[in-house]
């Protein structure tokens, strides 16, 4: 999945099938569950820092049958975990929030997605997230959010 040679990577491409691409996010569905009638949808993307190409994101946006919206962000190894990841979107803070769980490939964040930040996502340009790590140097990981209003229409 991630090359662990020589620090951290973005996570590789996700699982699943690409079922569409709206702009700059991928709509990539898994088969259903055992015992499901739906598969698993979520818009989708990988970016590298610009100015430091072994430090990555990848970025996942789901929506679950009950309604709820989830944003996973993917980081690699060796990033410093108390900070968190910051959110910052067309310039203006958003919040934080802890990673969860770091695995053999990256460590995530995971936040529930409510209604005034999915307006922000929608209408906003960029959305930059940041990772510390070291305690002094945050690395700011811009993500495009052109398409992200198209693709997130077709998970309803």
């Amino acid at each position: 999945m991630v090359s662990l040679a020589g620090g951290a990577h973005a996570v590789d491409a996700p699982e699943g099938t690409v079922k569409a691409q709206h702009g700059d996010w991928q709509v990539v569905c898994k088969e259903p569950p055992p015992g499901a009638k739906n598969g698993v949808c979520a818009l989708v993307q990988s970016v590298t820092a610009e100015d430091k190409n072994n430090i990555g994101l990848t970025v996942y946006f789901q929506k679950f049958s009950n309604g709820t919206r989830v944003l996973r962000v993917f980081a690699p190894l060796g990033v410093l975990l108390p900070p968190g990841l910051g959110l910052k979107i067309d310039d203006k803070d958003v919040g934080h929030a802890p990673f969860l769980r770091c695995h053999s490939f990256a460590c995530y964040a995971q936040v529930v997605v409510e209604d005034s930040l999915i307006q922000q996502l929608k209408t906003g340009k960029t959305a930059i997230f940041i990772i510390f790590q070291t305690e002094e140097a945050g690395i700011g990981i811009p993500i495009s959010l052109k398409g992200f209003a198209e693709a997130l229409d077709e998970l309803k």
